[in-house]
């Protein structure tokens, strides 16, 4: 390394350090002047949390990233982060601890999932199914191929065949609104399907449920909400006996209507 490049180095994380200690002090003086019994609570909130700050997301930790952090702090990065020199310098010299955030595919229940949608749906079906096969998943897609239009039901009832016959663990089915989908489905033996357009809704569906097959509406929610949903319900199952008992009525009242 040049001197020069060496000079550099140095007069930038100068100029950082600088920064961080500046905005240590002010931050320190604003938490001075609030209330004793709040500051005593954000230490409390502070102790009980596993990380001080969640920069998961990223892929690249520079030293804007860790701006704030005191010595000795917990911070989450993913499996795989890269730093930039300043940063790693930073985390060295303050003594940071690294928390790794466990990849989404760890909590994964299920391994395979059929999916399907009408025209309404087929943009979000395409993008969906690239989603789950980055996840680790095998995908059976059952169309629509095309923003053609064409009946809703035709591939509803495919998916949920597919799910029935146990092909596959779970279905995921994409309409406008995700209702008449889940009508449909709804009419093979051994499928429950739940239309839910949130992800708390979909791990209810999952957990006290049973539901095997979700349907989703493209009106209803964005891609990255559609994602979320689906992610709530392939790391979610049903456990507790007494969801399982319920469940089981489900499909009695079913049976009691068909020859």
């Amino acid at each position: 390394m040049s001197d020069k490049i060496q000079a550099d180095r140095e007069t930038i994380r100068g100029l950082v350090s600088q920064i961080v200690e500046n905005f240590e002090k002010e931050r320190a003086s604003a938490v001075a002047a609030k209330p004793e019994h709040i500051v005593v609570n954000s230490l409390k909130a502070a102790r009980e949390r596993e990380f001080d700050r969640d920069e998961s997301a990223k892929t690249l930790i520079t030293e804007l990233d860790l701006r704030g952090l005191e010595e000795g702090s917990r911070i989450r990065l993913a499996e795989n982060v890269k730093f930039t020199p300043l940063a790693a310098d930073i985390i060295k010299d303050k003594n940071i601890s690294i928390v790794t955030k466990a990849p989404r595919t760890a909590n994964i229940v299920v391994k395979s999932v059929a999916v399907g949608a009408d025209h309404g749906g087929f943009e979000t079906k395409e993008k969906l199914k690239e989603h789950l096969v980055g996840l680790g998943l095998a995908v059976r897609d059952f169309g629509t191929n095309s923003k053609d239009a064409v009946d809703y039901p035709d591939f509803a009832h495919a998916v949920a065949k597919c799910v029935a016959d146990k092909h596959v663990d779970i279905g995921v089915i994409v309409d406008g609104a995700g209702i008449g989908s889940a009508m449909a489905a709804n009419k093979v033996p051994g499928v429950r399907a739940a239309a839910c357009y949130t992800p708390q809704l979909a791990k209810n569906a999952r957990e006290h449920n049973g539901a095997n097959v979700l349907t989703l509406g493209s009106g209803q929610n964005n891609f990255g909400e559609i994602a979320a949903i689906v992610e709530a319900f392939i790391t979610t199952d049903i456990i507790e006996e007494r969801h399982k008992k319920r469940v089981k009525k489900i499909d009695a009242i079913h049976g009691q209507y068909i020859s």
